[in-house]
């Protein structure tokens, strides 16, 4: 679905939504000029339609005790074996995002351990589970993530047309 089928005031719905998933029906309604039941109605058509696909907490991953946060990149050590790895990588529960990609790698893999040997005893886990090769990025440090995207209309460039 393109960002042409969703009306403003659904837009804004969403951005404000994706900033605070707790907002209220009624902050909701003051922002948007809708009454709370007006809201409550879009909200509900937004959730039905698939744009929104749930909502959740931002976790402090320092404080439960998984500070280091890596990205890891797959590739199958066998290109003719079928291409399984999300499926065969599921129960590992430190995979946080499981991502298909162009380029070497078929996929990448955001983990959180509690510590570099713990990372290393999850790379040896994931390696034996999907048959692959791996490469590691570790994240030294992050000054933003999961930062809500805007759900206003792309601007178009004057030249185009």
């Amino acid at each position: 679905m393109s960002t042409g089928d969703v009306e403003a005031t659904d837009r804004h719905i969403l951005e404000l939504l994706a900033t605070d998933g707790r907002m209220s029906f009624t902050d909701l309604g003051k922002a948007t000029g809708l009454s709370t039941s007006a809201v409550h109605q879009r909200v509900k058509r937004l959730e039905q339609r698939g744009l929104i696909l749930g909502y959740g907490a931002t976790i402090d991953h320092e404080q439960v005790g998984l500070p280091l946060t890596a990205f890891i990149s797959i590739r199958p050590i066998d290109p003719s074996q079928p291409d399984d790895s999300p499926e065969r990588l599921s129960a590992i529960t430190e995979i946080e995002s499981c991502w298909s990609v162009a380029g070497e790698e078929s996929y990448i893999l955001k983990v959180r351990t509690e510590t570099p040997s713990a990372l290393e005893g999850l790379l040896a886990r994931i390696r034996a589970a999907a048959n692959v090769n791996t490469r590691t990025t570790i994240v030294l440090n992050t000054f933003y993530e999961n930062r809500p995207v805007s759900a206003a209309e792309p601007e178009t460039d004057p030249a185009d047309g």
